[in-house]
């Protein structure tokens, strides 16, 4: 169930920079795509405090946590890598 609130989290960080792209100064950059490649290195430093926080509070090892840093990193930067396709790929 964690798991599942940690990803929902990472979709809820997606959709306010999403929301607030339009907003953000890109330098002549598409602002979502500005705001994807602001997501994914933001989201993977989020997945991997949630797995140092696996390992040190809830007793997982290192093995046990990887699959899970995958599932919660992978999801949302899969679909931010697609929002980050099918918005760049109209960028002259």
């Amino acid at each position: 169930m964690h798991t599942v609130k940690v990803i929902a989290a990472g979709f809820a960080l997606l959709g306010i920079l999403l929301l607030i792209a339009p907003r953000l100064n890109t330098g002549g950059r598409h602002p979502i795509v500005f705001a994807m490649k602001l997501f994914i290195p933001l989201w993977f430093v989020v997945s991997v405090i949630n797995l140092i926080v696996g390992i040190t509070r809830a007793g997982y090892s290192f093995l046990q946590e990887a699959p899970i840093l995958l599932v919660v990193f992978g999801v949302p930067a899969l679909v931010a890598s697609l929002i980050w396709w099918r918005f760049g790929r109209n960028v002259s």
